[in-house]
C-alpha cells in the first residue's frame, strides 16, 4: 500500500513578499524506547520516530498489538553460512510468532536510507523485506557496520535498501548471544523465544495519532505468514 499524500495549498497575500512567508516546521519527535524480552536475556531499542516516521509506526503498532509476544529470533547470517551470496552481511532477524492466527497489517512504503539519513551500522534495526514496499512485520538487527543493506548497496539487487528505522540502546550483549547461537545453514536451531516486546513508557497523545501516516484499517487484512528473507 502506498501511503496517499495531500499537499494543501496555502493563499499568500500578494502584499506579503515571500520572504517574509516561513513555513512552520514541527518539532522533531523524541525516539521511543522499546524493551525486547527474549529467552536469552532483554535489550532495548530506541525507534526514531523523527526520521523514519512511516517504518516507525509501523513497528510500534505492531509492539503495541502485542503481535511480538511469543515471536522469535529464527535467522542468523554469518560470513560462513551465506556460500551462494557474494555480498556477506551479518545480521539476526525475527518477528511475531509463525503459528500466530492474527493478520498482519498492509505493507508499507520504503523509507530509504538516503530520505532518512539512518544507516545500518552496529546495532541498527531496520525492517526485513522482498521487493520495495513489501515489510510487514519482520526486523532484523545489524552485527556490526553493514552499507550493502543502505540505499545504493547491492545486497538487494534492486539497490534499494533496507528501511532502517532505530538502534540497539543497551543489552547488545544479548543480541550478540542470539547472533552466535546454534544454528543450521541460517535457522536458528532451535528459534529463540521472544517473551515480550513493549514500550519503556506508554505512548503520547502525538505517538499514537501516527495512525494517519499508514492509513491503519480498524482491522488488519490477510497476507503471508511467512517471513521475509533478506535479499
Amino acid at each position: 500500500m502506498r501511503t496517499r499524500w495531500t499537499v494543501a495549498a496555502v493563499l499568500v497575500p500578494l502584499s506579503v513578499g515571500a520572504a517574509s512567508f516561513r513555513a512552520a516546521t514541527p518539532p522533531p519527535e523524541d525516539p521511543v524506547r522499546v524493551v525486547v524480552e527474549t529467552e536469552m536475556g532483554t535489550f532495548e531499542l530506541e525507534v526514531d520516530v523523527d526520521r523514519a516516521p512511516v517504518t516507525a509506526a509501523n513497528f510500534l503498532r505492531y509492539v503495541d498489538g502485542g503481535f511480538y509476544d511469543g515471536g522469535t529470533f529464527f535467522r542468523t547470517v554469518h560470513a560462513d553460512n551465506q556460500p551462494e551470496d557474494s555480498i556477506r552481511i551479518a545480521v539476526v532477524q525475527g518477528g511475531w510468532n509463525p503459528d500466530t492466527e492474527a493478520e498482519s497489517f498492509p505493507p508499507i512504503p520504503l523509507e530509504r536510507t538516503s530520505e532518512t539519513g539512518l544507516r545500518h551500522l552496529d546495532g541498527a534495526v531496520s525492517m526485513a523485506r522482498g521487493g520495495p514496499d513489501t515489510a510487514t512485520q519482520s526486523f532484523f538487527i545489524c552485527i556490526g557496520d553493514q552499507p550493502s543493506l543502505d540505499f545504493g548497496g547491492l545486497r538487494n539487487p534492486d539497490g534499494q535498501g533496507f528501511a532502517a528505522f532505530g538502534r540497539v540502546v543497551a543489552g547488545m550483549d544479548v543480541v550478540l548471544a542470539i547472533h552466535r547461537a546454534p544454528y543450521e545453514a541460517q535457522q536458528l536451531t532451535p528459534p529463540l523465544r521472544i517473551v515480550r516486546v513493549y514500550r519503556k513508557e506508554g505512548p503520547s497523545p502525538e505517538v499514537s495519532a501516527w495512525g494517519w501516516l499508514l492509513e491503519v484499517p480498524v482491522k488488519p487484512y490477510a497476507n503471508s505468514k511467512s517471513h521475509f528473507r533478506l535479499a
